[in-house]
């Protein structure tokens, strides 16, 4: 198996523009991926997103935290939407985006100004609320995409555009396919 060359910082630097043209208030959803258990992905083409376990199947209800006293899973981290375009920058092909374990890659301006927290976003047919908590990378994600990408999603900037990602609880449920709308809503 190769090794896959991560980008440098000049380099990572140079896709800021494109991550910075993303549709403010209303995209699609690009990728849908549930997480069935440790390191597994399975891309999927619809989905149904449920306000008590997250992304059906997803294994977020079930495989808790450390970050909680009881182990159970942080409330706040019930779903994860990313930047198809960070993540394309950052992982190159499109078959390696899964790998940044986050469960909706959408074409959407992700940064805290045009979604602050609290904000609601029809996602499909759901609804879901915008969360406080930061989405951070880890040692996986510098694993798989370089350590020159964790800094650059961390930093004062990538961390006010959410390079990385952010954090959603579901309000609403309902089912959500690639290609839907994800955006403000709109009545």
């Amino acid at each position: 198996m190769s090794e896959v060359a991560h980008l440098t910082p000049p380099e990572l630097e140079a896709g800021l523009a494109t991550i910075r043209s993303a549709p403010a208030g209303a995209g699609s959803i690009e990728l849908i991926v549930r997480r069935s258990g440790l390191g597994e992905r399975e891309e999927l083409a619809e989905a149904v997103l449920d306000p008590v376990v997250g992304l059906v199947g997803d294994d977020w209800s079930t495989r808790g935290s450390r970050h909680t006293p009881d182990g159970s899973p942080v409330p706040g981290h019930q779903l994860t939407i990313t930047s198809a375009r960070s993540i394309g920058l950052l992982a190159g092909d499109r078959s390696r985006w899964s790998l940044a374990g986050d469960q909706l890659y959408v074409d959407l301006d992700l940064s805290e100004a045009a979604l602050p927290v609290g904000a609601l976003l029809e996602v499909g047919e759901a609804l879901v609320e915008v969360r406080p908590e930061p989405h951070k990378g880890c040692a996986k994600f510098a694993e798989r995409f370089g350590r020159d990408a964790l800094r650059f999603v961390q930093s004062t900037e990538g961390r006010a555009l959410r390079l990385r990602g952010l954090h959603a609880v579901v309000i609403t449920g309902g089912t959500v396919r690639t290609g839907d709308r994800i955006g403000l809503p709109t009545g």
